[in-house]
């Protein structure tokens, strides 16, 4: 029997998406098994990747009963960008493969739920594009510490122009991953979908930018290099791709507001230590002194609530907005917003924690193995 008008029912309607597994199930049976390898894996043996994942059974809650708080708020900023949920979506390229409008989609949904979008330097569509998409959600925009310093020079200056608040530097990249999935599919996608910045027959070519990537002829840009570079914007910048307390102090000597503990989804190098594991070591080392974001390995509101209780400001979802956006498009990432945001309530609800930003390692215990 259907509940009266008056009633909120528990439950969604039979045409939503009830669950996060109900989203990456439809991503998965609508895409090319290319690009669902693609999309699916990461480096090497996959080692990083499974550790993510696996590193948050390793933390337990300490619930607070009876404590005769309120609703929990989710509300924080982050680099100054206001935000309605502690979340970010990570500038995962190539998100023409999932779908047509890509990031504009993204942060339109992001617009419309309350988070923020990191926009892809590699990305189906350029940042002055996603940027008048959804001008509210498209504040922060990637850029790679490679290629010509003139051109690092330019695109800063594009995305000043284009109206940003802040760069996120991806600092963990000088060249790419060994994929054993992409590279036993042959898998060559049509440059379109990463040529949204630099489109073909452009002031600069694609290969000028990235192709270190794949040659590695070129030495990597040192701390020092990078900082220097940098001083040219206003903006404040966050370094991706940050393992350990030696390189987190390293980027805030050099000038970064925050740091993005990654591993790159564990598609970079594998062998790596699960992110998560590494955010307190960090979030010692820079205590009170830069804002930290954590991604790799977030698949639910629960995982989202431990990272912030070991000391992240905001999580960052990559593989679950691509899943989304391949699944429904701009309404398959406002899902999967809704549905991290319900399961946040409940896991702060059952904890007795007022807010995301009350959360601390004292509600969690390490398991043992």
């Amino acid at each position: 029997m259907a509940a009266p008008d008056n009633v909120i029912s528990y439950f969604p309607r039979d045409a939503d998406f009830a669950t996060l597994s109900e989203i990456i199930e439809a991503a998965r049976a609508g895409l090319p098994s290319d690009v669902r390898d693609f999309l699916d894996g990461g480096a090497g043996r996959e080692v990083t990747l499974r550790r993510n994942q696996q590193a948050f059974e390793r933390w337990a809650y300490r619930p607070r009963i009876m404590t005769g708080i309120g609703a929990p708020d989710l509300t924080t900023s982050f680099l100054g960008v206001s935000l309605g949920l502690p979340i970010l979506t990570a500038p995962f390229g190539a998100d023409g493969l999932f779908h047509p409008e890509g990031h504009c989609a993204v942060a339109r949904a992001n617009a419309a739920e309350g988070a923020a979008s990191i926009v892809p330097e590699a990305g189906t569509h350029a940042v002055e594009a996603v940027a008048a998409a959804a001008p509210v959600a498209a504040r922060i925009a990637q850029i790679h510490p490679m290629g010509r310093p003139s051109n690092f020079a330019t695109m800063l200056r594009r995305i000043e122009d284009a109206g940003y608040g802040a760069v996120c530097v991806t600092v963990d990249c000088p060249t790419v991953g060994w994929r054993e999935g992409v590279r036993q599919n042959r898998f060559d996608p049509d440059p379109a979908v990463l040529t949204g910045n630099y489109p073909a027959g452009g002031s600069v070519a694609l290969d000028e930018v990235f192709g270190q990537l794949f040659t590695r002829t070129e030495p990597v840009w040192t701390w020092a290099e990078l900082g220097e570079r940098m001083a040219a914007t206003r903006l404040p910048w966050m370094a991706k791709g940050i393992l350990t307390a030696e390189a987190a102090c390293a980027a805030v000597d050099a000038g970064a507001s925050a740091v993005l503990v990654s591993n790159h989804g564990g598609r970079q190098l594998d062998g790596a230590p699960a992110a998560l594991e590494q955010l307190p070591e960090v979030a010692a080392a820079i205590a009170g002194r830069a804002q930290i974001a954590l991604d790799s390995g977030i698949r639910s509101g629960s995982d989202a609530v431990t990272a912030l209780a070991l000391g992240a400001d905001v999580v960052v979802i990559g593989r679950l907005a691509a899943y989304g956006l391949a699944a429904a498009g701009e309404a398959g990432v406002r899902r999967i917003h809704q549905l991290l945001r319900d399961e946040m309530h409940t896991v702060l609800t059952l904890l007795g924690a007022g807010s995301v930003r009350d959360l601390g390692p004292d509600y969690l215990q390490k398991v043992q193995p």
